[in-house]
């Protein structure tokens, strides 16, 4: 066999490996289990840790600044199965509580700005919150993230009040009712 009927064939294979994965894909999502419905309190509140990155237009946002509101503070990839799912209950919370005073922050790790765009443009609906990049994960460690999804709830005070690990459906009533104390303009 010629150098180029190997690769012919190595490109089909591949090819034959791609067109299974994707056929596979839509049962996976099946497979994997619900999103859950509850955040986990923070025992202790203390200060969040410094957030100041980028978002897609490159546009820096600082934690910071949301000083007074109630802040979701979200730590994702694209590559993430929970993380991909999550994403558009987490825009319906942002719809339903930002003006009462709630700010939603998607902090995407690793990964660049086309990576991040490319996804979400493909998303109904589309988020209007923030999507930051952190890229070389110190955010991500600074925070003390050890999987993806995490969630952190911080208070108008700057101080984490929930966490949660895995993924979760932001708009269910459960998430929302533990929200909605805290929120400035309830």
């Amino acid at each position: 066999m010629s150098f180029v009927h190997a690769e012919i064939g190595m490109k089909r294979g591949l090819f034959g490996l791609l067109l299974a994965c994707i056929a596979a894909f839509p049962g996976a999502a099946a497979d994997l289990p619900p999103l859950t419905h509850g955040l986990t309190p923070v025992a202790e509140p203390k200060p969040a840790p410094a957030l100041r990155l980028a978002d897609l237009d490159g546009k820096p946002h600082d934690l910071a600044d949301l000083r007074g509101k109630l802040v979701v503070v979200n730590f994702w990839a694209t590559w993430c199965p929970p993380c991909r799912r999550e994403m558009p209950s987490l825009e319906h919370l942002n719809q339903r509580l930002q003006a009462r005073g709630l700010k939603a922050l998607a902090v995407d790790v690793g990964e660049d700005a086309d990576t991040v765009f490319s996804f979400t443009g493909q998303l109904e609906p589309a988020p209007t919150f923030p999507l930051l990049l952190d890229r070389d994960s110190q955010t991500m460690q600074r925070w003390k993230v050890k999987g993806l999804p995490t969630t952190f709830v911080i208070d108008p005070q700057g101080r984490v009040i929930y966490r949660a690990v895995g993924g979760r459906e932001f708009d269910h009533d459960a998430v929302v009712g533990q929200l909605l104390p805290y929120l400035p303009g309830r």
